[in-house]
């Protein structure tokens, strides 16, 4: 089997939701099988972005919220979006003051990340942030957030146990502690 080429063939693609967030379609397939079936694609309009903040004493930030779609509390690296064609840096720099008010004078790409490939197209990249300046947050409207500080050994044990479940969290804080040997 070749693994670069698309087995799968489109027959017919159609929106059935759209809002400033995403896209929903539906798609009529021929598999890699020969066989007729449907496929349900969520298109996001904007790449997910997640930053690990590292102060000085190795200290990291995770951001607490309740989260609508899972009706549970959430604890997560500060994370958000960047628009389709804009600067994921720039994103992620944004999202990290806006949440945790920090600002960072060193930023180091570590990951790109599919969130769940098999229903979305949805990328996520995660970042390391260090050399941190304190300020004022400042959050969207719609976001009450409650702000943690852990040692990165806690912030993985949170992942093992399950108190952190947020994908990108989880790949980006698993990531990062193998990387520092954690």
């Amino acid at each position: 089997m070749n693994t670069t080429e698309n087995p799968w063939q489109t027959l017919d693609s159609a929106v059935k939701y759209e809002n400033n967030w995403l896209t929903v379609r539906h798609e009529n397939v021929i598999t890699p099988t020969g066989t007729n079936g449907i496929y349900g694609v969520v298109s996001f309009k904007n790449k997910a972005v997640g930053v690990i903040p590292i102060d000085a004493d190795g200290y990291t930030y995770l951001v607490g919220q309740y989260r609508y779609t899972l009706e549970e509390y959430s604890w997560e690296i500060p994370e958000g979006g960047s628009p389709l064609g804009t600067d994921l840096l720039a994103s992620a720099q944004r999202e990290l003051q806006e949440e945790t008010g920090f600002v960072a004078a060193r930023w180091t790409k570590v990951a790109r990340i599919h969130t769940s490939n098999s229903a979305t197209d949805e990328e996520g990249f995660i970042y390391i942030a260090e050399d941190l300046t304190p300020g004022p947050d400042a959050p969207e409207e719609t976001e009450d957030l409650a702000l943690m500080k852990v040692t990165l050994a806690e912030a993985v044990q949170m992942v093992i146990d399950g108190r952190i479940t947020d994908a990108i969290s989880m790949a980006g804080l698993l990531l990062v502690a193998r990387l520092r040997g954690i």
